[in-house]
């Protein structure tokens, strides 16, 4: 995307709000639904304005497809309504292989979050868990809204479906919204670009400069980097939703708080999790089949998750390599880990995480070798260096609100403020919003573009 989607938004957003709540809510929320799908679409287009034609076209196909579907299963003729969900499923994922992998265009942002989305609509229309969408501009604002479009979560339509016919906004739902929204702005500009930049310092040394501590302190950056990019991309996601008045899913649960890798991936980015579970894990037979189809199942959804993100080699290691220690704790570990000291299940978790974004950070899987090197401890730079030490110190204390805003602390401590002094803890929280928001904006209008991380995939 070559423009900055958060100064669009920043700019932009009191526009959409104000036309929004001006329309009627009437007429089942067609009115408010058509804002926000026409906003969504000049968002989409504003960055991309070709591929918008690519995000139509998933989305009249998938709103056909449903409706028909839908049509043959009421009719009890399921047969027929079989072939519209294979045709939906082929065209989607054919989407996604000619864009994403076949590598022959530029990659459509967001177009793995919104395929998905589309595909389980017609799913669940045959599978009796959502009626088909009579309303092409409800399913319009569902397929494209810019709250969650290009970078998720996920969601399903039958979770929704609902929410778009009859909503109401409040002035409680407004307030937590923005907060969310803001709260989200802050983990991405303040937290996860200042991790990013070092991140970007650390991997721009030549082979000379590359010390141990200075490698092992980039991939912690960039641990930090990818958890409050994504998160709060989905805590604005969410916050905005909720100031239009819908609820959705959570995507993160501080999963860097995980005992073990199991509970990690039940914490980080759910809504991808869940959908595998759905609609690839269960349907191939879930645990039900006996221990070696349970192995095959687990293989072939993280196979398939590391694919999503990429076709190249460093992804689908990725994948297989969380793969591993999944099967690995269904079958013993997880036993083990539970007998051990919380602490010591923690630092497990940690240590394997932290590894698999080292797997994660480059898509050129021999930008490793240089880095593993240094990271063994036989990199040319040494153990340590002057600049290295510089590194560490100029960016202790922004470590330091990395580690603590990564955890529930900050939470439980708002929490317990606000059972004790409920006033001045919501004029500090109003303070703290307001901050929060001129900073990033500041922030914003005067650095480089740094787009999320997920735009990517």
């Amino acid at each position: 995307m070559v423009f900055s989607s958060l100064l669009f938004l920043v700019r932009f957003l009191p526009c959409v709000l104000l036309v929004y709540f001006i329309v009627p809510g009437c007429m089942r929320n067609t009115w408010k639904n058509l804002v926000l799908f026409l906003f969504s679409l000049l968002f989409y287009a504003w960055g991309e304005p070709v591929y918008i034609w690519l995000m139509l076209f998933s989305t009249a196909v998938d709103y056909i497809n449903g409706g028909l579907t839908g049509y043959f299963v009421a009719r009890d003729r399921r047969e027929i309504a079989r072939i519209f969900v294979v045709l939906s499923v082929v065209i989607n994922l054919s989407l996604l292989a000619v864009f994403k992998y076949a590598g022959k265009y530029a990659l459509p942002i967001g177009i793995s979050f919104y395929t998905f989305q589309s595909m389980s609509y017609t799913i669940d229309v045959y599978r009796g868990k959502a009626k088909a969408e009579p309303n092409p501009i409800n399913f319009g604002a569902y397929i494209s809204a810019f709250t969650q479009l290009i970078a998720g979560p996920i969601v399903r339509f039958a979770d929704i479906a609902g929410q778009l016919r009859e909503r109401k906004s409040n002035i409680e739902k407004i307030r937590d919204g923005v907060i969310r929204f803001v709260c989200g702005l802050g983990k991405k500009v303040l937290l996860a670009n200042q991790a990013g930049e070092i991140f970007r310092t650390v991997t721009g040394y030549d082979a000379a400069q590359m010390t141990t501590v200075s490698a092992w302190l980039g991939i912690l950056a960039f641990m930090f980097q990818i958890y409050f990019d994504f998160s709060g991309y989905s805590d604005m996601a969410i916050g905005l939703m909720s100031i239009f008045g819908f609820s959705i899913p959570e995507n993160f649960r501080y999963p860097y708080e995980s005992k073990s890798i199991t509970e990690f991936w039940r914490r980080w980015h759910i809504s991808l999790g869940s959908w595998f579970k759905e609609y690839v894990y269960i349907p191939l037979g879930g645990s039900r089949n006996g221990m070696a189809r349970t192995f095959l199942n687990i293989f072939i959804v993280w196979f398939l998750t590391g694919l999503w993100h990429g076709a190249t080699v460093n992804f689908v290691l990725w994948g297989l390599y969380f793969c591993v220690f999944l099967i690995m704790e269904k079958t013993w570990l997880l036993k083990l880990l539970e007998r051990l000291p919380v602490w010591l299940s923690h630092v497990y978790a940690l240590v394997v995480i932290y590894f698999g974004w080292l797997l994660f950070a480059w898509e050129d899987i021999t930008g490793h070798r240089v880095y593993l090197k240094a990271m063994a401890g036989f990199g040319a730079g040494g153990l340590i260096s002057r600049e290295t030490m510089y590194l560490m110190v100029s960016n202790g204390l922004l470590f330091l609100l990395l580690v603590i805003g990564s955890t529930s602390f900050p939470k439980r401590i708002a929490v317990a403020f606000m059972k004790k002094d409920g006033m001045a803890a919501s004029l500090m929280q109003g303070i703290y919003v307001v901050t929060v928001l001129l900073l990033s904006i500041a922030y914003l209008v005067n650095g480089t573009y740094n787009p999320f991380l997920y735009f990517r995939f």
